[in-house]
């Protein structure tokens, strides 16, 4: 059947596109949204963490108000990038959803659909050949950029804004165009601050650019210009942006830039390509175009000389789009100028270094001028070549770009595909827990700051038990407000006085305050799973769980219970020396000397190490040297980076020397330590040997 270029089943072609790049990148798992396991690390975490406390939580005014994820420290649902627009959509309905509900896939599936749906009409701009079209719309749909959001600012994977904003913006006789800018830029409000600049920036200078070309008469643009913008504030308002009155800014801007060589930089996006060295914040400005966009490069480029089209006029029909991109680009590029490793910098006035700090990751600015160069180089392609010689370019150019960006966006699937559940694995297990949870109202951490240790277990606990918490992780939180809370918290550890409907957990930073100060006779203080906890009141509570109180006789270094695992993936006072910051999966030696302070029982028989180690087989293995109080016990060597299990005995002799507290001294010399530097796989400058994940005593 002959099917005209105008049919509307042709609609159908960018949502089969979008919905097939979407199971081919992501997955099908992402969508059951009783599936959290996909969530459960880092910033998806927060995301996730954010809407649940939101939808159990009463109605506020303003709507987006998150009072129980964060507490005094104040929170909106903007500030854990819970996708606002998301939250307040599910909501209401939040009574007839299951328990565990997300809707970060259902988002996901959206991005990757309009995303589709937008380029397919930025492309029909340029031409009506449904088959053009639909080649050019595979090419903004494999967007490198866009792909890397989904692995962690599940927001940010919103692209498909900043199409919408330059195909209303390229459009040379809009019809409701304030409707279609006010939804537009109402919708991007409620989904991330970052994107409401770019889609804005993009709409003023259209309006400029009409009223330019007379396409809009002055009175036209100052009451569009007025009602959107008070339409947006309104929705910026709704949403908890100005729930904060101070904290805005924050450090970073010149270091999470765009550096200049991004757009060809693969940073392991490519088979092809090489990664490039550059500076350590430069990955928020990852912007590679991908190989099969850069082979249109030179392609477009004979279609301009051969066709004659004047990028001159061009560029001139649009003057105050092209300053908005220039505006875009040289803010990308901050005052810090990067190529490469190296830095070319200029002075910026302290006003103006504050405003930038408020969109401190600049680097993320350049995606519209990203998009607009995708768009030119097809926009020459169609243009310049016969339609079939045009087709077989993009077509090339397409497989091209999904084949060797697969590297990267495979194990981005593999993240999403994992087994499915419902629950997060909680290293909370002691029945006091959820005695706890019937006891009090909140749960706090001690001393108050943003994403203290274990807050993801915490604030993950607080949300299954519907309490509030204030260990939480946000993306900007007001620095007044939390140094209050700094200093009633240091306070109350001062006076042992503590809020009866809190449950405290107690980190290294304010354990010997609290052990100076609990007031023995009525709260409780102890180690539970390896948490410290100050419950207040909880002697004097009928109901509540007896407990072993080890009040003011606790030692600072915990007691290594036979069989307990312990992690490192939080600050710890057992490694007292040589240890680099800890990481997810646990905590790197730094040095060629490491220390570990256990306090054991008599009867202990072994210590069991789970560990990596930077080895580089056959080349480079890391010896290990264990001496325990000053007696070596073990020798061996590392051939392997997982997977390495060290049992290390404890003789008769050295626990005969361990006296009343039981106190050890794990030394582990590590003589063939180096730094990734040295080597020259990148600028990390850390001297590592042996990465501890668990120990565990038998």
């Amino acid at each position: 059947m002959k099917v005209s270029n105008t049919h509307p089943a042709l609609a159908l072609l960018p949502i089969l596109l979008g919905v097939l790049v979407f199971f081919l990148v992501i997955g099908p798992q992402a969508l059951d949204p009783q599936n959290i396991a996909w969530l459960k690390d880092g910033d998806p975490a927060t995301h996730y963490l954010g809407w649940v406390n939101f939808r159990h939580s009463p109605w506020t005014f303003p709507l987006g108000l998150n009072p129980s994820y964060g507490l005094e420290l104040g929170s909106a649902i903007i500030f854990s990038d819970s996708n606002p627009l998301m939250a307040l959509l599910f909501k209401p309905f939040s009574g007839w959803l299951p328990d565990t509900f997300q809707y970060f896939g259902i988002w996901l599936l959206a991005c990757f659909v309009l995303q589709a749906w937008f380029a397919w009409q930025l492309l029909g701009l340029m031409t009506d050949n449904p088959v053009l079209r639909l080649l050019g719309a595979g090419l903004l749909v494999f967007s490198p950029p866009m792909f890397l959001r989904t692995g962690g600012h599940l927001s940010l994977a919103g692209h498909f804004l900043i199409l919408a904003a330059l195909y209303l913006a390229l459009q040379s006789m809009l019809q409701r165009r304030r409707l279609a800018w006010g939804t537009l830029l109402a919708a991007t409000a409620l989904v991330h601050a970052y994107l409401l600049v770019m889609v804005a920036l993009i709409w003023v200078a259209d309006v400029l650019g009409k009223l330019w070309v007379g396409k809009l008469t002055r009175r036209q643009g100052l009451i569009e210009f007025a009602s959107l913008f008070a339409l947006v504030s309104v929705c910026c308002w709704q949403a908890g942006y100005f729930s904060i009155v101070d904290g805005a800014g924050g450090g970073g801007f010149g270091w999470y830039r765009m550096n200049l060589l991004s757009l060809v930089d693969s940073d392991g996006w490519s088979y092809v390509l090489p990664n490039l060295a550059n500076g350590g914040g430069d990955y928020e400005g990852f912007n590679y175009l991908g190989l099969g966009v850069l082979l249109l490069l030179p392609l477009a480029s004979i279609a301009w000389f051969r066709s004659g089209i004047s990028l001159k006029a061009l560029l001139r029909s649009r003057p105050c789009l092209v300053l908005a991109m220039l505006g875009l680009t040289l803010f990308a590029l901050s005052n810090q100028i990067g190529w490469g490793t190296h830095t070319f910098s200029y002075p910026l006035p302290k006003i103006l270094e504050r405003l930038a700090s408020i969109f401190r990751a600049s680097g993320r600015m350049f995606w519209p001028v990203f998009y607009a160069i995708v768009v030119l180089l097809v926009f020459f392609v169609v243009r310049g070549y016969r339609t079939r010689t045009a087709i077989g370019l993009l077509a090339l150019a397409l497989v091209v770009q999904v084949v060797d960006t697969r590297i990267a966006w495979a194990s981005l699937r593999a993240a999403k595909m994992l087994p499915p559940t419902s629950t997060w694995a909680s290293p909370m297990h002691d029945p006091f827990w959820d005695s706890a949870a019937a006891h009090y109202k909140n749960i706090r951490a001690m001393i108050p700051k943003n994403q203290p240790d274990q807050w993801q277990a915490i604030a993950d606990f607080a949300a299954a038990h519907r309490l509030q918490t204030d260990a939480v992780y946000m993306g900007r939180m007001s620095p007044s407000v939390l140094e209050r809370t700094r200093l009633d918290a240091q306070r109350r550890l001062a006076t042992g006085d503590y809020e009866a409907d809190s449950l405290y957990i107690i980190d290294d930073e304010a354990l010997d305050a609290a052990i100076n100060s609990v007031h023995s006779d009525t709260d409780l203080l102890t180690r539970v799973d390896d948490f410290v906890v100050l419950a207040p009141g909880w002697k004097h509570c009928n109901q509540c769980l007896a407990m072993v109180d080890e009040g003011r006789a606790m030692s600072s270094i915990p007691s290594s219970q036979s069989g307990l695992v312990q992690t490192f993936n939080r600050k710890s006072r057992q490694l007292t020396k040589g240890w680099a910051a800890p990481e997810t999966w646990g905590t790197w030696s730094e040095g060629t000397e490491a220390e570990i302070t256990l306090r054991v029982k008599p009867d202990t028989q072994v210590i069991v190490l789970e560990a990596l180690a930077f080895v580089m087989p056959p080349g480079l293995t890391q010896r290990v040297i264990v001496s325990i109080n000053g007696e070596q016990v073990l020798s061996t060597r590392l051939t392997q980076v997982q997977d390495n299990r060290l049992e290390i005995p404890l003789s008769t002799a050295i626990r005969e020397t361990l006296g009343k507290e039981g106190l050890l001294k794990l030394q582990l010399h590590l003589p063939d330590a180096v730094s990734p530097q040295q080597l020259g796989l990148n600028d990390d400058a850390r001297v590592m040997g042996l990465g501890l994940k668990t120990l565990t005593v038998h």
